[in-house]
């Protein structure tokens, strides 16, 4: 018996896959990665964006013929789905599941309870580290052998007015600290070289909604995480602005494990715009954390997520958010055009701004960002920057620097000799030689 995964969204989705196969490996199925071969059709959807939904209305299609060529073919639907969307695709697929249902995804294809794969045994071979039998407890099937995602909460309580993840996921719920750095302990003992956090807002990790900008537990985790030995790097997304408390700052800045790294959504520069959006902060009060942030940390690598078109975007509006997006000088940008989702507040407002005019005005974000990420990036010629190898493709390798910066590595050794091949999940010292927007190209340091 074999499963397929279709994964839409953020890597929380993708996390969550991996936490799934671990129940689907325990119950004797393989992982294809040809959707004819599937015995299980799993998709895990995405209610951030209309065009994830849009997607799996159209693999309907696809579905009902794969159906008809394997009779015994089972299809599962989990991951954030919008209830219009649960109430429509309920007559396509087998399952509707919520990712918090995985515990007792055995029961719901119709085994025996199988909870002996995945109970509490010793931290370093368990497929469960806690006893509360949550979803987040089970182990993963690292999709790769260098670099993890580990959820440390899900769900969300800022109701933005423009997203469904609160709907989808659920408020937020943050994990145990100490299953987390078992965890995280573990992936560093088993050779991993970069882990990532997850959250829908990560930094505020043990608030319980607090409306006190206070980052205690978030801090003491990352206090925690960082005293773990071993050569590695440990990011975070995604951060929300109105959670980021100085402590965080200034303990980030002495962090050796954690990349002067941050990722800071805008979504828009407009202060009317942002109060329509429940974000609360102000152009100004983001301009200014930008300006705390790149102080302590000046040598900070920022990003960003930025919406165009929200209902009733005006010219003037939309120039404001230009304004921020060249003030904040970053280093990426995530440009989303808006699309209304079913429950949500905006979705009430007519979708006013057109298709060419959102597209218009994400070309512009585009072009100011390129232009300051190809400044960022001319200033790197002639250092040396450590690289994590994650690529290797027509005889080049490629890796990404500690800012996340793509590099193409220009190396002359061979690959398999002793001692001097490259290989992925390794770090390396690379000179940096020339520089673009989205790439920068250098020499192996290794001899």
């Amino acid at each position: 018996m074999k499963y397929f995964f279709w994964i839409l969204g953020c890597a929380m989705n993708y996390s969550d896959a991996e936490r799934m196969a671990t129940v689907l490996d325990s119950m004797g199925y393989t992982r294809t990665d040809r959707e004819s071969e599937a015995d299980l059709f799993i998709v895990i959807s995405c209610s951030v964006r209309e065009s994830a939904a849009l997607s799996i209305y159209g693999k309907v299609k696809d579905l009902r013929e794969l159906k008809i060529k394997n009779k015994k073919l089972k299809t599962i639907l989990t991951g954030c789905v919008i209830e219009k969307d649960k109430k429509k695709l309920g007559k396509v697929f087998d399952i509707m599941m919520t990712i918090e249902d995985l515990p007792r995804l055995p029961e719901l294809l119709g085994y025996p309870s199988n909870d002996n794969a995945y109970e509490k045994s010793e931290p370093s071979s368990s497929h469960i580290r806690s006893n509360n039998k949550t979803y987040l407890s089970i182990v993963p099937h690292y999709e790769s052998s260098f670099r993890a995602y580990v959820p440390i909460s899900t769900g969300c309580d800022n109701f933005c007015t423009y997203c469904a993840v609160p709907y989808t996921r659920g408020r937020e719920k943050s994990r145990p600290i100490g299953e987390i750095i078992t965890e995280v302990r573990d992936l560093v003992a088993g050779g991993y070289k970069e882990i990532t956090l997850l959250g829908q807002n990560v930094n505020s990790f043990g608030t319980n909604n607090k409306k006190q900008i206070t980052n205690n537990k978030f801090v003491e985790l990352l206090k925690e995480l960082d005293a773990i030995p071993g050569d590695h790097r440990i990011y975070f997304y995604s951060n929300h602005p109105k959670d980021m408390s100085d402590e965080l700052i200034e303990t980030m800045a002495v962090l050796k494990h954690f990349p002067h790294y941050i990722h800071l959504p805008l979504q828009s520069g407009n202060d009317e715009l942002l109060r329509q959006m429940n974000r609360h902060y102000t152009k100004e009060q983001y301009l200014n954390l930008v300006a705390k942030i790149r102080k302590t940390m000046p040598d900070i690598t920022l990003t960003t997520d930025i919406i165009v078109g929200f209902p009733d975007e005006t010219a003037e509006q939309f120039a404001d958010t230009a304004d921020v997006t060249g003030k904040a000088e970053y280093d990426m940008a995530f440009i989303a055009q808006y699309s209304p989702r079913s429950g949500t507040v905006s979705a009430k407002q007519p979708d006013n701004v057109t298709k060419e005019e959102k597209k218009r005005r994400e070309k512009i974000l585009q072009e100011i960002v390129k232009d300051t990420v190809l400044k960022h990036n001319q200033k790197l010629i002639g250092t040396i920057q450590n690289v994590l190898i994650d690529e290797a493709k027509n005889n080049k390798y490629y890796g990404r620097t500690i800012g996340y910066k793509v590099v193409e590595i220009k190396t002359d050794l061979p690959r398999g000799k002793a001692g001097q091949s490259l290989k992925l999940g390794q770090f390396i010292d690379v000179n940096i030689e020339t520089a673009g927007s989205w790439k920068l190209v250098g020499t192996t340091r290794l001899k």
